[in-house]
């Protein structure tokens, strides 16, 4: 294909993506989906690597290019099947991010599959929300290995029954799946429209080019990265169980346009929720690389041929069943982006910004009110960290989350919840020549008895400056104003009053 025919060529493919997600957002009943925007869509070759993807989840879309290969292999494949999924020792993230994979057959043969992943509050954790302060995966709900959810375009009824019958509010659950269920068929209906128009060999071929182009253009960023070995630490606040200052370690290594990307040295697996599987980390570092390389860079497998990654069984990074992994793929993931940028930042300090604010600062809650359960949870955003040329934005969703905020309307008509306050928490960045980005501040007056659940991170230590640069403030947990530990459960009454305080981004040099 010549440069203006790839050019159509990938606007097309990622634009199904596009309209996969909006099938999805505008069908679903959750205000996690239909307002947060928390689900992802890509579309994958027939040997599950990743063609195209919407600008959705970094933290979905990575770990679903680093697994898919090893899920659609395993299965046999006929027109009509769906296949669904959340275990995420095989395939999956962690329980709430539920998957679905349709093939796309064009005249009986198997030309790629179309997925989503989104994430549903309710997947029958014990705690509303189901993101628990656990200990095992078997605590944080219903587990799915990849199953047909349809074979040969039939409903599977019993398969389905037993996950609707594990959760709280099933109605509501089931509008989500459906809206799942649409969003594949939105996007088969439409690529076999197009691949109709232009010819299979033509399709191929098409894919060929984006992924030349796409490793083409990585190597061309790779190989401006001076070659040498960089390392950088962090750690985890705690797991949740006792466990504090848990740390991730990388060593990245570049070599004559490739990388090697290795976590040796990081902490063994805990017993708290904070431990990931391998395709988490590679996501964050995914996404890193990924933010380097030129826009017009197609999201397709060949931007990442030349980054190889490695964390040692049994570690944070790449944790072993029945490991607890429900903050991993949200808390980890943010602290994976900070130690690869720190790596970077000794290689590429006029590339790297100062650390964000590293945490999703996730909070869920539930209860029962007349007579029916209810489910919420929400990601809050903070400081973003300031980079050599700009100061960091405040009150931004950053790095591994790419969802709005729930709407304070939204919140209040869904939930028995009150929004006290909701604003930008004034000097939570840190100085520095370029100033980091502020948190945020959120109140919540509850109107009836519910169950609260945080996992929070960023509370003991800060979101690093870079360059001589100061440290955004720790996040702050408070009930009544009494603080909370960064991760815990409880019981609230009618009338009080959660705080959350979000984290400041880093500063970039030294301030004047």
């Amino acid at each position: 294909m010549d440069a203006v025919d790839l050019t159509i060529f990938a606007s097309r493919i990622s634009a199904v993506c596009d309209e996969m997600g909006a099938v999805l957002q505008r069908s679903a009943f959750s205000p996690n989906i239909r307002d947060r925007l928390d689900y992802s869509c890509a579309i994958f070759d027939c040997s599950g690597a990743l063609c195209a993807q919407a600008a959705h989840i970094p933290v979905h879309l990575g770990s679903m290019a680093f697994a898919m290969e090893d899920v659609v292999n395993q299965i046999e494949w006929s027109d009509g099947d769906l296949v669904i999924l959340n275990d995420p020792y095989l395939g999956g993230t962690h329980l709430p991010d539920v998957t679905m994979i349709s093939p796309l057959f064009i005249e009986d043969e198997l030309e790629g599959f179309v997925v989503n992943r989104a994430h549903h509050a309710d997947i029958g954790a014990d705690t509303p929300g189901s993101m628990p302060v656990s200990s095992t995966l078997q605590e944080e709900g219903i587990i799915i290995s990849p199953s047909h959810l349809y074979r040969e375009g039939v409903l599977q009824k019993p398969l389905y029954q037993k996950i609707l019958s594990g959760l709280r509010n099933p109605e509501l659950s089931k509008g989500d799946f459906e809206a799942q269920v649409s969003a594949n068929r939105a996007g088969l209906k439409r690529l076999q429209q197009w691949i109709g128009d232009l010819g299979v060999d033509v399709y191929r071929e098409g894919l060929q080019s984006l992924n030349r182009y796409a490793e083409q253009l990585a190597a061309e960023t790779l190989n401006q990265i001076p070659q040498g070995c960089y390392t950088y630490e962090d750690v985890m606040d705690d797991d949740g169980q006792g466990n504090h200052a848990l740390p991730i370690r990388v060593s990245v290594e570049v070599n004559k346009g490739k990388v090697r990307v290795d976590f040796s040295g990081t902490a063994k697996q805990t017993a708290g929720n904070i431990n990931a599987p391998l395709s988490v980390a590679a996501a964050a570092v995914y996404y890193l690389f990924r933010t380097l390389m030129p826009p017009q860079t197609p999201a397709a497998a060949g931007s990442f041929r030349a980054i190889s990654i490695a964390a040692p069984k049994g570690s944070l990074l790449n944790a072993l069943f029945p490991a607890a992994v429900a903050a991993g793929n949200v808390e980890t993931s943010s602290r994976v982006v900070d130690v690869v940028m720190g790596a970077l930042s000794q290689a590429i300090p006029q590339q790297m910004a100062a650390a964000s604010q590293g945490t999703m600062n996730n909070l869920a809650m539930g209860g029962r009110l007349n007579g029916r359960y209810w489910d919420y949870y929400e990601t809050i955003g903070g400081g973003m960290g300031a980079g050599p040329c700009c100061h960091g934005l405040s009150a931004r969703q950053t790095h591994m989350t790419n969802t709005l905020n729930t709407p304070v309307e939204v919140l209040e008509m869904t939930v028995p919840v009150r929004v006290q306050h909701y604003g930008i928490r004034l000097a939570s960045g840190g100085s520095g020549c370029q100033q980091g980005g502020d948190g945020i501040v959120r109140s919540f007056q509850f109107l009836h008895e519910s169950r609260v659940t945080l996992l929070t991170e960023r509370r003991e230590s800060a979101p690093w400056g870079l360059q001589q640069g100061e440290c955004g403030a720790v996040g702050e947990n408070e009930l009544d104003g009494a603080v909370l530990p960064a991760k815990c459960s409880l019981k609230v009454k009618a009338g009080q009053v959660l705080t959350i305080r979000t984290p400041g981004g880093g500063g970039y040099g030294s301030p004047q």
